[in-house]
């Protein structure tokens, strides 16, 4: 059928990661041989990154496969729900083809700034700065978070950037802003997010003054369900506050501001960051952080915010 042509490489690529993972226990038998060698700090930090780069390129290959099962699993579902005739059913068949086909030519694409034209600065933070922006070819409104590279790395904020690019695009569901494009240049990282009018929980407080008993049932309700949803992705926000509590036009929430969020892969701890820049190899999970220290390190950058 036309549209198993999208997944015909895709089996080969799970075969080849599962090699792979297969060879990282092997090579885990190795390690008294690996420790008697000199292996330089550079070295370490190269091998290390290309560790961290090819598991995120195979996690997310295999999660857009699922994604695209679950699409066309669906369409079936919903031929057979209609009672189309087979001739109908090839019909929509060759349709979902053509779109899967023209989704991937997008996500290939590469964006630059020059893409999107800046309407106006909306926002402002410790690394840098949130535009109203629009999409040249499309004319759709986004907002553009704009994070200085060398801000980030002198204050350790590496690995919370990384989760929260890591959790904008996971957390696909209503109550996560959504982020629909990430790129960089030499000197910012830019992350293209959904742009919410109806702005955020402090304004409509300021607004408000105070809201009616059943206004506060509403938002809380909606605010303890959009915590529980990142917590059951894995990740822990760390930054619930008014300001973060976005609307959209309808008044409902969105958790926003992932900057201090944290997850449980290894790349999204400021320990592992701190080992690449040190050279430092192994397991790391056996020398974290103490609790005190961690807390300090929280305090300071929270501040710095």
């Amino acid at each position: 059928m036309a549209w198993q042509g999208c997944y015909q490489p895709i089996n080969h690529l799970i075969e080849e990661r599962n090699k792979f993972l297969k060879g990282r226990s092997r090579n885990s038998k190795m390690a008294t041989v690996g420790e008697q060698m000199q292996v330089s700090n550079h070295t370490i930090d190269k091998v290390t990154r290309a560790k961290v780069t090819l598991e995120n390129y195979y996690s997310n290959l295999i999660s857009q496969h699922e994604e695209r099962e679950t699409r066309y699993r669906t369409l079936e579902k919903t031929m057979e729900e209609d009672g189309l005739s087979d001739e109908q059913k090839s019909q929509k068949r060759q349709q979902h083809a053509v779109k899967e086909t023209e989704f991937l030519r997008l996500k290939r694409s590469r964006l630059g700034v020059e893409d999107f034209e800046p309407l106006k600065v909306i926002g402002k933070g410790a690394f840098g700065e949130v535009r109203l922006v629009q999409k040249r070819d499309t004319g759709h409104i986004y907002a553009m978070k704009i994070l200085r590279k060398a801000d980030m790395l002198e204050k350790e904020q590496v690995a919370h950037v990384r989760a929260e690019r890591d959790i904008l695009v996971e957390a696909d569901h209503e109550w996560v802003v959504k982020m629909y494009y990430s790129f960089q240049d030499k000197i910012n990282l830019y992350l293209i997010m959904e742009f919410l009018p109806g702005g955020d929980m402090m304004t409509l407080l300021m607004k408000k003054d105070t809201l009616t008993e059943e206004q506060a049932q509403f938002y809380m309700a909606e605010s303890i369900l959009a915590i529980d949803s990142i917590h059951n992705l894995g990740f822990i926000h760390r930054d619930i506050k008014p300001d973060n509590l976005l609307l959209d036009s309808r008044g409902h929430i969105k958790l926003s501001d992932f900057g201090l969020c944290t997850g449980l892969k290894k790349s999204h701890r400021t320990e592992f960051y701190k080992d690449l820049s040190h050279g430092k190899t192994g397991n790391f999970n056996l020398n974290p952080m103490d609790s005190k220290r961690r807390m300090e390190s929280w305090k300071k950058n929270r501040r710095q915010l």
